[in-house]
């Protein structure tokens, strides 16, 4: 009786530039610093983002992997740092309309582009966005 392939974990780091204004447009100004402070200023700020990407799958028993790393690098270039890098992302970035770039929020926009690009039998299972030195997001989908 074969045994199943054991399932493990695969990740990428990447980083990216960009801005942001963290601000409700049907607030006051009041209202918006009093939730995001400094971050709500109308010409935005900016950060260095490190996204940190995890699948989880069976080891696949002919290659030995779980997801080759260069085509998981590549697919979160493609699907979030390409369209992010360097960009204001309350303006400049389609699936970021009417949304506030809040680091959660961020996750969860990067976490659907991702989650359907995946290889069959690979799932998602954590996405951590660090803004700055000592801040981090993260969702994680339990094993």
């Amino acid at each position: 009786m074969a045994s199943d392939p054991p399932v493990l974990r695969a990740r990428v780091r990447r980083r990216f530039c960009a801005a942001a204004s963290l601000r409700r447009p049907e607030w006051s100004d009041e209202r918006n610093r009093e939730v995001y402070g400094v971050c709500a200023g109308l010409h935005g700020h900016g950060h260095d983002w490190i996204l940190t990407v995890e699948v989880e799958g069976p080891v696949d028993p002919e290659t030995g992997l779980v997801m080759d790393f260069a085509r998981l690098a590549a697919l979160v270039d493609e699907r979030v740092v390409a369209a992010v890098d360097h960009r204001h992302l309350n303006h400049d970035v389609d699936f970021l309309t009417g949304i506030v770039p809040t680091a959660e929020n961020l996750v969860l926009a990067f976490w659907r582009r991702l989650e359907p690009e995946l290889p069959v039998g690979v799932r998602l299972a954590s996405l951590e966005l660090e803004e700055g030195e000592g801040f981090a997001v993260r969702r994680e989908v339990a094993s």
